[in-house]
Order: structure tokens, then sequence, then C-alpha cells
């Protein structure tokens, strides 16, 4: 029911005029705009929807293709694309690079939808639209919010960024706030906005899927305090801790932590208690993560139909992969990041590492595709497009119809090299068979209580409390392990180093837009060694270039230092 009544009032947003019979006028402003309760729920709706939306991407490859998980290879002329990819992967991108533009103007669009509506809902009477000063408080709250989540992406990627309040009336952008600036405007309206949104367990939150909470707002500022000392070079590791102990106590509303480690992304998790914010998704309507943009070109290409048994939407596209854990000759590589499916692999009995698989009424097992994926009981190998039967592996290289125990001649193993064997594939959302009823339905999980206990750990850690670390991560971890595994960290913390607290972020998150932004905290981002990446000669890639088409049109905005 609360995608349904989500999805009522988004479509409501989208939806032509159809009645021929209403009386026309020559323009529709700001005064006429705005005619009943419902008009209000459309302006307050428009920016979530595009919200949703910018979750994949560029905003996904910005955050994912220049870090050590994920890659998207020239697969023997496929996904070349002009060397944007190989650029994101080794930090040589320009301003002329599609995607440093695209994510600006997504993001800003987000902004202008949020002021415009923001400014329509603040100029009402709300007794005129059958609406009380609560109602309209939270409404605004709730889009100061999201704008603010806007902002907060802007700023992690660009930094020098441009404050915008107002957008009726207004012909030209402004100049670009320092840093200081930015990060207080953040932190002041996710401040002031609290006290006007809903608590979680408030009357009429049971139909809240899609809209922000005190937890939300709340995670989103313990975001922005992870981060400081990336932003603006001051330590607020205090401050995060205390939201974070605040939102698992229960200060914000009763969240706790799935039993299952896929739960939280499974067709029902708009009513899992670890979803603290998720945009609604439905096979038929909105489903950004589904999308090309993010999961579903991160398949073979006949495997929805031929391995998943999913047949609606034809064909995927392997446009991005894991990065290698291992070499031509099947040894493992030496440097420290990166290697993904040998970070799971450390820990063996993780259930995650099971290959995934369908098994009907709307479940599944496992979280990666790798090897042979058989069809037809078993009868059947997928193949590629370039005629040989896939065996997937942790190794990127032109492998072709090489078998499994053959080691190929050919050692080159670089991003301008690979085949369709190359790289393991996660499987995070599931992509249930076309005859289960909630076959594409899950929610997406922008914020999960996961997260508020990851940050919690960080800073205990960052404090010296490693044992305090490894019980808050266990408490997440356990999941994914069977009772009584010797994967769990030791209470007192002994093996949880500042590499294993790294490398356990990006396990639990893996694939869920955040991995460049956590290199960088860990000073990692410029500095680290991974495939086919060798360290920068400085530290300017932390920040992207504002775009060469954002620049053309904005002339009072300055480029980011060193592009």
């Amino acid at each position: 029911m609360k995608k349904i009544l989500s999805y009522i009032l988004l479509t409501s947003v989208l939806s032509s005029c159809t009645n021929l019979d209403e009386t026309l006028y020559d323009r529709i402003t700001s005064e006429n705009f705005l005619q009943t309760k419902e008009d209000v729920y459309r302006t307050f709706l428009r920016t979530f929807e595009h919200g949703y939306w910018t979750v994949q991407g560029d905003q996904f490859i910005m955050q994912e293709l220049p870090a050590d998980q994920f890659m998207t290879p020239n697969r023997e002329g496929d996904w070349y694309d002009g060397g944007q990819y190989i650029r994101a992967h080794q930090h040589t991108w320009t301003s002329q690079d599609g995607y440093t533009s695209g994510a600006w103007n997504n993001l800003y669009t987000g902004v202008a939808l949020a002021t415009n509506s923001l400014q329509d809902i603040e100029a009402i009477d709300p007794a005129k639209f059958n609406l009380t000063a609560a109602e309209q408080k939270q409404f605004i709250a709730e889009l100061r919010t999201m704008r603010a989540w806007y902002y907060l992406r802007l700023f992690d990627f660009y930094r020098n960024i441009e404050i915008i309040t107002r957008v009726k009336g207004e012909t030209q952008g402004t100049t670009q706030s320092t840093p200081q600036e930015t990060f207080r405007f953040i932190e002041t309206e996710l401040k002031e906005a609290l006290p006007d949104l809903a608590m979680k367990g408030d009357a009429g939150t049971e139909l809240f899927q899609g809209r922000w909470t005190k937890a939300g707002a709340m995670t989103l500022l313990a975001r922005l305090y992870l981060n400081a000392k990336v932003y603006i070079n001051e330590d607020h590791f205090a401050d995060c801790a205390t939201i974070c102990r605040d939102i698992v106590e229960g200060k914000y509303g009763n969240y706790t932590i799935e039993n299952r480690w896929d739960a939280p992304f499974d067709w029902n998790n708009d009513q899992s208690p670890e979803t603290v914010f998720a945009f609604p998704g439905t096979f038929g309507r909105s489903h950004w993560q589904y999308e090309g943009g993010m999961y579903w070109w991160m398949m073979p290409y006949n495997a929805p139909q031929n391995y998943l048994g999913f047949t609606d939407w034809g064909g995927s596209n392997p446009r991005f992969a894991l990065q290698p854990g291992r070499n031509v000759d099947n040894v493992e590589y030496s440097f420290t990041l990166g290697k993904p499916f040998v970070k799971f692999q450390k820990y063996s009995d993780d259930v995650r590492l099971k290959k995934y698989r369908n098994l009907g009424n709307n479940s599944r097992e496992g979280m990666f595709l790798y090897g042979y994926l058989t069809y037809n009981n078993n009868r059947d190998t997928l193949a590629s497009t370039r005629g040989y039967k896939l065996y997937i592996r942790d190794q990127v290289g032109w492998f072709k119809n090489t078998p499994p125990t053959q080691v190929p001649a050919d050692k080159e193993s670089n991003m301008n090299h690979a085949d369709q064997n190359s790289g393991v594939y996660m499987l995070k959302y599931p992509f249930y068979r076309t005859e289960d009823e909630h076959k594409i339905e899950a929610d997406y999980a922008e914020i999960r209580l996961a997260e508020v206990y990851y940050t919690l750990a960080e800073c205990e850690f960052r404090a010296g409390n490693k044992a305090k670390a490894a019980e808050l991560l266990n408490r997440v971890r356990k999941r994914n392990y069977p009772a009584g595994s010797p994967s769990l960290y030791p209470a007192d913390g002994s093996t949880l180093t500042e590499q294993e607290l790294l490398d356990e972020w990006g396990r639990e998150f893996l694939g869920e837009g955040r991995r460049r932004t956590d290199l960088i905290r860990f000073n990692q981002f410029n500095t680290g060694t991974w495939w086919d990446k060798q360290p920068d000669a400085d530290s300017h890639t932390s920040i992207f270039p504002i775009g060469f088409n954002v620049l053309n049109v904005s002339p009072q905005l300055r480029q980011n230092p060193g592009y």
C-alpha cells in the first residue's frame, strides 16, 4: 500500500491533462498554479522522482568507476566509448568527459525542482488548501532535506559549488561558495529541518516510503560529519558518533538490522525495519536502480532470459563488473586495495558468496555471477556475442574458449584488454523470474541502518575503541555467516585494522555508489594502487572538474584547481 500511495501521487505529477473542457489560460503563474491540496502534493513530489533517477547514470559512474571495486573495460571493442571509462579508472578524466557536466546538471536540476516547490509551498495559506500549518512545515522541511541531499553529493563531487536558495524570477546563477560556507549551509539546513520532520512511528508514517524523516535527515548530517576532515579539514567524528548513537538507540524512531543479508534489497524492503530512506520501485513504474545506468547492465548479455528466467526486458549488457583479484595465471595480485571478490573470499563461509540463483516464489540465494552459467536443466551454457561459451572469472584478459583448468598464453590484463569472461558480476538487488509476482519491486535503499552502524563503528575506531567498533560491525556482519562462525571479529577488536575497516565498508556497501568517497576519507584514493591503476601524481582528482558544457553557459563559475 505504501508504494501504491506514493505512485498515485507521482503519477499525478507525470500524467498529462486529458480534460479538454477546462478553461484555458495564456499562462500559469505562481499565483494560479496551486489550486487544490492535490496540486500542493504534486509540486512537493516533483523533485523526488528526479532524485530517484539521479542514483544511477553519471553519478554512479563517478562514484564507482574511479574507485577500486568496479570497472568498465574495453571488451573486444565493446564499451570502449572513446576511452571515457578508461580515463575514469585511471583518474585522467577531463572537463570534456560527459559525466563531469552530467552529474552537475542532473543534481542542480534536483536543487531547482526542490527550491521551486519550496518557494511555492512557503507562499501559500495552508488553510485554503485544507492543510494544517504543521503539514505545511513538514513539506518545507522535507524539501530542505531533499535539497541538502543533492547539495551533499554536489559538494562531494565538486567541492566548489553554487548555493541556490531561490529560483523564481532568477535569470542567472550565483558565484561559488567556499567549502566552509557550503558545509555550514548543509549543516544548517538539516538541523533546522529536523523539528518539523516526522519520526518513524508517528501517525501516518506507515504510508511514508520515499519521504524524509528525522532519522533520514540525521543520517545525511552524519555523512557530512564523517567526511568533514576531507571537506573542510575539521574533525567532526565526535558529532557524527553522537548522531549515530541517537539513531541506533531509537531517538528518531525504531529501526533494527535485518537478520538476512538480502532482506534490505528484497521485493518487500519497503517494510524492512532496516530501511531509513528509500525510493519506491515497482515493475510497472519507476525502478531506476534496475536500469542500464546501474544494475541491469551488470550481467552478461543473455543472462536475464536464459539464466535468470526474466524475459520481460530483453538482453542485458556487461557494462559494470568487479575488478579482478587475480592475474591471467590465476595468482592473486599483491596490492592491498581492490580485489573485491577476493575480499569476500577472505571469509569463506560468507553466504553472499553463493552463485546467484533464483529459487522461485520471489526468492533467491547468492549475490554474484561467476563460473559457468547454465540453463535448460544444465544442458546449455551462456555464450558470448562473440561465439564462445562463458566461464566468468575473477580475472581480466582474453580467455575466449580457454577452459578454466588451462592458462592462456596471452598474459595481458588491463582496461583495454578484456573479453566477456572477464570479471565477476554482482546482483545485489534481485531479478526474479518473469512468472514471479514481485519480480522487479525492490525499492532503492538510499539509507539503511547498517550505514549508521558502520559509521558509528568507524568513529569508535578512530577514537581508539576497537572493541566497540568490532561489536558494532558484528551486529550487522553476523547475518552474512552461519551461527558460531569464526569470521566474526574477535570481541577485543584485535583483528580490526584501518585496512580491514575499509575492506569491510567495501563488502557491506559494494555497488551502492559510495566507494570513491570512502577511499578518499581513508586517504587511499590518490595514493593507492589497485588493478591497472598506479598512484596519482597529486590529489587534485579527489574532486572532479566542472564540466566544459557547464562552464560554457555559466561564465561566473571558476574551474576547480588542477584542471
